[in-house]
């Protein structure tokens, strides 16, 4: 290629990047006008506006600007936030060892093909909001060794990983979601760091949502594994779609994995409600309808259930975009609770009574944050109460501050929530690169 065909190509680029920023500040411009006073679709008995098929979806994702100096998140009365560590590149989801040390599985989205023009605007959007890149594919081990609440030990203790997410430990063997298959590595107590090579379990398709939680069984036999769709509506058709949208259920005695339930466009955060002992999860919805529509969620999941997707949402709305199968609709299970739309909720775990004061029993959530609504949700840690095993009552903020007011940026975006070794709650920011660590004020 001549120096011509590169300063060619650079400028089809920035005609490219111009005429893609126009037509979305226009889009969000008039979406944001049709949007206005919208109340976000929350709780257990939401107002879900009338789908608004849009041909192009809107764009709009803040730029990534991180904290400088002492900002931090804003801690809701009567809690203080601080950085339990800083300087790690991404980290996505939490895990604490019987020992008390923390793990931070470390891992970034990583750019598909770009055929067409919203392919490109996408791709560029969530480069500058630190979205997509080079992902760094490891765990790394944090210590608070002298009790101060700031991790002084740091470790890396697995890499060379692909995109790994959720991890369990199980006796002797360690588990780690890879984005393509559930892998085992042998563990001993203490152990900081592990060399040896793993073994794959259960494959899984990569590539779409790319995540993948773990939640073991209180008893240790089955590993619970969050598996999202590759596209928005089964966009390449469903059997591209096989064994996605789903939870699966993985056999550690005997090796087999099934689909313990499925319709589940995005299901990352998984947890135990403890005096049902159900499987709860939070799932991200489709895209394109508008705002509002539908709401992200938070549900119980019945083995063998169908909740929806692609086919339909909520209380079984028909999305006439997809080809459709009347007795898949007519099984659709109805989500427990509504978290707004777009808020592309991630983070799961349950929290009981006086983790946190003035906070009953129920579910934290980590809401990484809209990229695709004209007027920006999420990019808090929010709870919801939970009584009787059901949730009782409005979320409420346990952290916020992540977005600037004019939403041209963001400070961090949280994701993963987990319950300490001191008690407190921890949270990983894969846009500030930092875990925050909740306790009273």
């Amino acid at each position: 290629m001549t120096a011509h065909d590169h300063r060619r190509g650079w400028g089809m680029s920035a005609i490219f990047a111009r005429l893609v920023a126009w037509v979305g500040a226009v889009l969000v411009f008039v979406r944001k006008k049709d949007s206005r006073g919208l109340k976000q679709a929350q709780g257990t008995e939401p107002e879900i506006p009338k789908a608004k098929v849009q041909g192009l979806p809107t764009l709009k994702m803040p730029t990534a600007k991180g904290w400088a100096g002492d900002h931090k998140p804003v801690a809701a009365p009567g809690l203080k936030v601080n950085a339990f560590a800083r300087g790690l590149k991404h980290p996505r989801w939490l895990y604490v060892l019987p020992g008390g040390d923390v793990l931070a599985a470390e891992a970034l989205s990583v750019p598909g093909g770009i055929n067409n023009l919203f392919d490109y605007a996408m791709v560029s959007t969530m480069r500058r909001a630190a979205a997509i890149g080079d992902s760094p594919n490891r765990i790394t081990l944090l210590r608070d060794a002298d009790g101060d609440g700031v991790a002084e030990v740091r470790e890396t203790f697995l890499e060379g990983l692909n995109q790994p997410f959720g991890m369990t430990l199980l006796g002797d063997t360690f588990y780690v979601g890879n984005t393509d298959a559930l892998v085992a590595f042998a563990f001993t107590a203490g152990q900081t760091r592990i060399t040896a090579s793993g073994k794959k379990l259960a494959p899984f398709k990569p590539a779409g949502h790319w995540t993948r939680s773990l939640l073991p069984s209180p008893d240790g036999r089955k590993i619970y594994v969050g598996v999202g769709s590759l596209s928005n509506i089964g966009d390449n058709g469903m059997e591209a779609e096989e064994g996605r949208a789903a939870i699966h259920e993985y056999d550690v005695e005997t090796g087999r994995t099934r689909i313990f339930a499925s319709g589940l466009r995005n299901p990352v955060g998984l947890a135990w409600e403890p005096s049902t002992g159900e499987l709860w999860t939070v799932v991200n919805e489709r895209d394109a309808l508008g705002d509002e529509t539908p709401p992200d969620y938070l549900t119980s999941v019945r083995d063998g259930g169908f909740y929806g997707w692609p086919y339909c949402y909520w209380e079984q709305t028909v999305d006439d975009r997809v080809p459709q199968r009347p007795e898949m609709v007519a099984k659709a299970i109805r989500p427990d609770y509504a978290l707004g739309g777009h808020t592309a909720s991630l983070g799961l775990c349950w929290m009981p009574a006086g983790t946190l004061p003035g906070f009953p029993d129920g579910m934290v959530i980590g809401q990484h944050g809209s990229w695709n609504r004209s007027t920006l949700s999420g990019y808090k840690v929010v709870f919801v109460p939970f009584e009787n095993g059901r949730p009782s009552g409005p979320m409420r903020d346990i952290l916020s501050g992540f977005l600037s007011p004019d939403e041209r940026f963001s400070y961090g975006r949280p994701v993963g929530v987990t319950i300490g070794p001191d008690g407190s709650l921890l949270v990983a920011d894969d846009v500030g690169d930092v875990i925050w660590r909740v306790t009273a004020a």
